[in-house]
Formats: structure tokens, sequence, C-alpha cells
């Protein structure tokens, strides 16, 4: 299953929605290149929503990791929801679930990137 991304602008914060498998840096640059202009035109904090992505290897890893500090760089935060189990353990295993804020719903979420 190919990588697709969507974007969703809120108030205060914009949700990026990752779905397929992203194992691949050039798959995912026109999303890296989203971000950036996104981030030119103020935006620094953003919601990762994992819940449609089905597999994520070492590369994509380093893609999320790309973007968190895109944003801490700009001043901001990212948030990452709708972990599956295998996702999860994948940021357990590699003790990223201490450095991304992970939360159990887009809500809470949206609750803690407002409060940033």
């Amino acid at each position: 299953m190919a990588f697709e991304y969507d974007v969703k602008n809120e108030s205060g914060y914009d949700i990026l929605y990752l779905k397929g498998n992203l194992m691949e840096k050039h798959e995912a640059q026109a999303m890296l290149e989203a971000i950036n202009e996104m981030i030119e035109q103020g935006h620094n904090k953003f919601l990762l929503h994992l819940k449609d992505l089905k597999y994520m290897n070492s590369s994509g890893i380093g893609i999320l990791i790309s973007i968190l500090t895109k944003a801490r760089n700009a001043g901001g935060e990212v948030a990452v929801t709708g972990l599956s189990p295998k996702m999860n353990q994948l940021l357990v295993i590699t003790k990223l679930n201490s450095v991304f804020k992970i939360t159990e719903s887009i809500k809470e979420a949206a609750h803690l990137l407002i409060k940033i």
C-alpha cells in the first residue's frame, strides 16, 4: 500500500493524516515540503494521526523525527495519536514514546497543542 497523507488546518494546529506504508523518504517528500511551507507561514504545531498508517520502517521513523525537529526548531510541537498496537510497540522499542507527545485521541492532542 502506497503512502498517502492529508492535511486539515485547525485553529492553532494542523492535523496530518498518514495512510499506508511509510518506508521511503522520497514517498513522503511532498508531505515534508508541505510542512516546510506551513512552517514558513507561521504554523509550528502538528498532530500526526497514524490510525491508517499500516507499516513504518526505520526510514519512516526518520521522517517522523524530521517533522518533530522542524516543528521544535520553529518553536512548536508535534503530538501523535491513533497509534495501532503495532505502531505503539515500535515507538516503545525505539524509545520514541518518550520523545513524542503521544495521546489517546485527537481531542486530547488538540488540547495539548493549543496549551503549548
